[in-house]
């Protein structure tokens, strides 16, 4: 008792369903097994003896650990039942972070949530034992209890829901400036250290950015993906065509937007027996590539300069082997991942002349992929 007590920050007589689940779980199955027929006898004694539904409960769930056979959702579901314990991810896909992830808001919202449904235990709206014995009625308003307090807005005007996403999306922000405003501290470090600097092939430059404006007039894919890349279809191209090349070729580094809103997308996504197109499956490749594949493939290139093979196998195996970034050893499964990722990069690469028809680094390749990834990883303001 005077562990749970601690546990729960509560005197016995105050002690939810929720405050003795928890404290169960805070120590070993079967140390927690043992002491469950004590800890109900003091509970009782204290004239707060909870229900023989949620002892019984208790008692399952912690057999089923002990056993080996439980799993994680059926521990959360278990601690669900309590009555007071919100909702790990609602039906409308909120989800809460992890309890060591979540920032002061998040914090104070799981807080204040758990209070609320603690009044409304008391309250009679929340029957905790129709919870445990799992009946779908109890559950489905116990759900809906929650999605309403998430979207209603509390006393000073902040929304529950959003404000933890909003919280979550600042912290995610963050994060990838700070990948990124090291990545790019890494390549700068990595280029001035090149036993011979790249040069400008100035031909090259302006024959391929003449190229590319007139690709990026037409229908479809590639400009499409090209256009999307570097914000074309929000802003008109720029006058040089140095300036348009390198715009786009760091757009693949750090697509600036999606694609334009063409049929219906939901319907589309939906269908989850249907296949991506090859827009989709493009930029969704582009955006799934670290910062630190991005260094080591772009570095390992720099310093082998023109003439190199760049293919997707090869950027692959240049990644995987690189000792530019901290990374565990590769296996196939990661080896044929990156491969299918920088597929669609590299057939990007060859519209802007930075590969040839053969996938090999061009001059102007060398020249440009350091520079193009610069321009994506500074901030804008630069």
């Amino acid at each position: 008792m005077e562990f749970v007590c601690a546990h729960a920050g509560r005197p016995a007589t105050d002690l939810t369903r929720r405050d003795v689940a928890r404290a169960l779980l805070a120590v070993p199955s079967g140390v927690a097994l043992v002491a469950l027929p004590d800890l109900r006898r003091a509970m009782f004694s204290t004239g707060n003896p909870l229900s023989l539904r949620f002892w019984d409960s208790a008692k399952a769930t912690l057999g089923s650990i002990e056993a080996g056979v439980a799993t994680v959702g059926d521990v959360q579901r278990w601690v669900e039942s309590t009555g007071t314990e919100p909702i790990l991810m609602t039906p409308s896909y909120f989800v809460w972070p992890e309890e060591d992830e979540r920032g002061p808001v998040a914090d104070e919202m799981f807080t204040r949530l758990v209070s609320y449904l603690e009044e409304r235990v008391a309250a009679g709206e929340i029957d905790p034992d129709a919870l445990a014995a799992g009946e779908q009625e109890a559950r489905g308003a116990y759900e809906e209890l929650q999605e309403r307090w998430l979207s209603t807005p509390l006393a000073d005007g902040r929304v529950p829901g959003f404000a933890v996403s909003d919280e979550q999306d600042e912290e995610l922000f963050a994060a990838w400036d700070e990948e990124e405003a090291f990545a790019l501290s890494e390549l700068r470090r990595i280029v001035e250290g090149l036993a011979k600097q790249p040069a400008l092939p100035a031909g090259e430059l302006e024959a391929a950015g003449a190229r590319l404006r007139a690709l990026l007039a037409l229908p479809g894919y590639p400009a499409n993906v090209l256009r999307a890349c570097a914000g074309f279809d929000e802003r008109p191209l720029p006058d040089d065509d140095g300036e348009l090349w390198l715009a786009v070729a760091a757009g693949i580094a750090g697509p600036v937007s999606d694609l334009s809103d063409s049929g219906d997308v939901l319907e589309e996504f939906a269908d989850l027996d249907g296949e991506l197109s090859l827009e989709d499956t493009a930029l969704a490749n582009l955006c799934a590539i670290q910062h630190a594949d991005w260094l080591a493939g772009v570095a390992a290139l720099a310093r082998m300069g023109p003439g190199v093979l760049a293919s997707p196998e090869r950027m692959a195996r240049l990644i995987a082997e690189s000792e530019d970034i901290d990374a565990d050893a590769h296996d196939d499964d990661d080896l044929d991942a990156t491969e299918g990722m920088f597929a669609s990069v590299v057939s990007l690469w060859a519209y802007l002349g930075i590969v040839d028809e053969g996938d090999v680094l061009t001059p102007l390749g060398w020249w440009g992929l350091p520079k193009a990834l610069e321009r994506a990883w500074s901030p804008a303001a630069d």
